[in-house]
């Protein structure tokens, strides 16, 4: 699939939630789903300041985030991003319109006892900022499945 980036930013930029994936200490993967704003500048995943997440992208800055939607297989589409992670504390200067931007996209989340319980479970906000480097995206009502087909060599 061919999109520009800013097409696809428009398409999955009102998805709920996206998998981040960083890399455990012994090499192996470690993947968490979060909250996220897709700016122009970037992605913007929140998690704590402190959990796998942080720490690992602490050690090893590449990350990779899925973000997809649908549930019906001509409906499924999804984008998967690649770069460099780039930690940013809520606190810090710079976070006054990303940090505008994620609280208008999850605002409704927060009524009732919601902002109280994501305090709790969240005591230090942090975001993980990616500035995409690779982009691959996949439309489902546009392309035709691929696995399942035996070719030649595989045929008994």
């Amino acid at each position: 699939m061919s999109e520009d980036l800013e097409g696809l930013r428009r398409r999955f930029c009102d998805v709920v939630s996206a998998r981040i994936a960083t890399i455990r200490a012994d090499g192996g993967p470690h993947v968490a789903t979060r909250w996220f704003v897709w700016r122009e500048d970037g992605l913007w995943v929140a998690t704590r300041v402190g959990d796998a997440t942080w720490e690992h992208a602490i050690r090893d800055a590449r990350v990779s985030i899925v973000i997809d939607h649908g549930r019906d297989w001509r409906e499924i589409a999804g984008v998967r991003i690649e770069g460099v992670a780039e930690l940013m504390p809520a606190e810090h200067p710079d976070m006054r319109e990303p940090m505008s931007a994620w609280h208008d996209k999850y605002r409704s989340m927060f009524s009732l006892d919601g902002f109280e319980r994501f305090a709790q479970a969240v005591p230090v906000l942090g975001f993980v900022h990616v500035v995409p480097s690779r982009v691959e995206a996949w439309n489902h009502a546009t392309q035709p499945p691929t696995w399942g087909l035996a070719g030649p060599a595989d045929r008994s």
